[in-house]
């Protein structure tokens, strides 16, 4: 609460992300003893997965026949990225289920989970994507301000008594019951979009029409940014110098890359700049959501970008690994 508080008080962005994320971090890294908030991350993910799910209204679905071409583009841009990743890793003396693991732009949890499997570095991966997850976090908020002139400040949600009881109700049991039904049958990310999923359905039949409260998603922002930084518990000089400093450089490429596509995309006048930066950052679905909310961006199509990436990786990575590391 303290790093909240602070950021708070200079009138800092993001507070509730950025004020938790900060002071965990500069906590880790002097060597405290940090634990998360272990089912209640996910319970705040799940307030992110309702909030996107409110956000695809028929207006949103009748725009997806617009998507098609920049969503075409996610395949290309994932192929780039290891293409380019796994031979950089590589030359950081990686071996090649690390190297694969470490390049390619999924989820955190999901990239650890299938690397550990196929026999990688855990604590490389880890380190590795959490440095990701952090450096995205970070620059994004200055690109969108510096270079897209994006003002920060749009509302989160309505305060929770402006909001119809109704609607509170079936939003919390779309987060709980989305959630639970999304990990019993092994939906990837089973607490972002088994939410997602079933307040889409809610929102297309009319039955919600707002995102969910501010207060909720401002304690959403609180516990993702804590979780970012109590990755680095128990980083060492090495780790620094080896995993988080290799991490950090990747991050450059993939910001190039990021930015290449965002430039195409604008040329060819297939989507505003705003748009099409927030959906190809590679970031995780918590924190693009986050941001795209804050900067008053289509969610909509942010979402249907990070999902087909994320789909494309959680699908194809461990395929394309096998025959990586067979070859």
């Amino acid at each position: 609460m303290a790093g909240t508080g602070v950021f708070f008080l200079l009138g800092m962005p993001l507070p509730f992300l950025f004020g938790p994320m900060t002071a965990c971090l500069l906590a880790a890294l002097l060597g405290q003893r940090l634990m998360g908030f272990g089912q209640v991350s996910y319970g705040a993910r799940s307030i992110l997965g309702v909030a996107a799910g409110a956000s695809v209204t028929p207006a949103v679905v009748g725009q997806i026949p617009d998507m098609v071409q920049t969503v075409a583009l996610v395949p290309v841009y994932v192929a780039l990225i290891g293409l380019i990743g796994v031979p950089f890793f590589r030359t950081f003396g990686y071996d090649r289920v690390t190297a694969w693991y470490a390049a390619m732009p999924g989820g955190l949890q999901d990239m650890i989970l299938f690397g550990q499997e196929a026999g990688a570095d855990v604590r490389a991966l880890s380190l590795i994507h959490a440095t990701r997850v952090l450096m995205i976090v970070t620059l994004a908020p200055l690109i969108l301000t510096q270079f897209y002139g994006v003002s920060l400040s749009h509302p989160v949600g309505a305060p929770v008594a402006e909001i119809p009881v109704l609607e509170l109700v079936l939003m919390v049991a779309a987060a709980l019951i989305g959630w639970k039904i999304g990990e019993r049958i092994g939906l990837f990310g089973a607490a972002i979009l088994g939410p997602l999923l079933l307040t889409t359905a809610l929102t297309l039949a009319g039955l919600i029409h707002v995102r969910p409260p501010r207060e909720a998603v401002l304690f959403a922002q609180f516990v993702i940014g804590t979780g970012i930084g109590i990755y680095y518990v128990g980083v060492t000089i090495r780790d620094l110098r080896r995993y988080v400093l290799s991490g950090i450089a990747f991050v450059a490429i993939l910001a190039a890359l990021a930015a290449a596509f965002t430039e195409a995309i604008h040329l060819m006048q297939l989507a505003e700049p705003v748009e099409a930066f927030l959906s190809f950052a590679p970031g995780g679905q918590a924190e693009m959501i986050v941001l795209a909310i804050v900067a008053g961006a289509d969610i909509g199509f942010v979402i249907v970008h990070h999902l087909t990436r994320i789909v494309l990786v959680i699908l194809g990575a461990p395929v394309a690994a096998r025959l990586f590391v067979r070859r």
